[in-house]
């Protein structure tokens, strides 16, 4: 004999069919194979239901209520960085004992899931409006502007790469939210740094800075590889040279050394790395240079070298046919961080 809970919706009616023809109990159970007491709870069912469908259960129920999940999602609002951890030790405090897990579930549900923090810059209130009069001041440069830059940076690469990462709570969509990055300072460690340039027609010089880089050491970087480099990427009369406003870029030796040596300097926002499409290559140049798994400090040296060379012109000019949408991204965010 089978129970109700067993029974498929076909038998179910069948029964109920064979109740409303006028049979009674023991004759519907004997045909149907069935127990007397099953066949009465299921037309008992029907009677009250009007229907052999089985109700939907409600199951246990949940531990956070609505109003502790929009709690939840206010504190996660208010600071990302918090954890699933800190989240249910402050439910404790307020007598709501859960696991972890069952934070992290409630957060699912409302959108929210844990993920990198992204690094940017520190960005102060004055470093948004430089930006942002940046962007809006070179938005209409024709192509043939930045053809005529020579971007210039510095970077330190370790032997061995190293990533912190910081998760946050945040939907999707909204990483570069300026409370879901994670702050940086340039030139955090590493092993060597590097100073290099490029233009729209390939890469330029590259080379090592030799101890500390203050603005003697940079004005003879600057003596030693900004003229082999413009005759190198072909640099018609009339170019540009960008850099950054490191303190050692903006002194006043440097600003005349500069002016001696008659170099236009791109007007540039300062913590604006995203603005500056060598960051790009920097990325490139780790990525190629850690898949050879360098020994030593010789060989991280000798393998960044030969990678900048290896960088295709292609790559450059399709970071530089996209600028224009960078720039679009600072005025959409107000001078704020962006994806770049």
């Amino acid at each position: 004999m089978g129970s109700s809970k067993q029974l498929c919706k076909t038998l179910k009616v069948k029964v109920i069919d064979a109740h409303n023809a006028g049979e009674g109990y023991k004759k519907i159970a004997k045909r149907c194979q069935l127990a007397v007491s099953t066949v009465r709870n299921v037309i008992k069912r029907w009677q009250i239901r009007g229907t052999v469908e089985v109700k939907m259960r409600s199951g246990r129920p949940r531990k956070l209520s609505d109003r502790t999940a929009r709690m939840l999602v206010r504190k996660t609002n208010q600071n990302p960085h918090l954890t699933a951890k800190n989240l249910q030790e402050d439910l404790a405090d307020s007598g709501v004992v859960v696991h972890r897990s069952t934070v992290q579930r409630c957060l699912h549900r409302q959108g929210l899931h844990g993920r990198v923090s992204r690094r940017k810059p520190y960005l102060r209130p004055h470093h948004k409006i430089q930006r942002l009069k940046y962007a809006t001041g070179h938005l209409q440069k024709p192509d043939a502007f930045w053809k005529q830059v020579l971007w210039t940076d510095e970077v330190k690469i370790e032997l061995f790469g190293h990533n912190q990462q910081r998760h946050v709570w945040r939907k999707k969509g909204a990483a570069f939210h300026e409370k879901n990055t994670l702050p940086t300072i340039k030139h955090g460690g590493g092993s060597i740094m590097l100073w290099g340039c490029v233009a729209a027609s390939g890469t330029g010089n590259i080379a090592r800075v030799e101890g500390r880089m203050d603005s003697t050491k940079y004005q003879q970087i600057l003596e030693a590889n900004i003229t082999p480099s413009v005759k190198k990427l072909k640099l018609k009369r009339g170019w540009l040279l960008q850099q950054d406003n490191d303190p050692k870029h903006t002194s006043k030796s440097t600003m005349e050394y500069l002016k001696r040596r008659r170099l236009k300097v791109l007007e540039w926002p300062s913590q604006s790395p995203d603005l500056n499409i060598i960051e790009n290559l920097w990325v490139d140049l780790k990525r190629a240079v850690h898949a050879r798994r360098p020994k030593n400090i010789t060989e991280l040296e000798a393998f960044c070298k030969e990678e900048w060379e290896k960088i295709p012109s292609t790559r450059i000019e399709r970071l530089l046919a996209g600028y224009e949408k960078r720039l679009q991204a600072v005025i959409s965010a107000r001078g704020g961080v962006t994806k770049y």
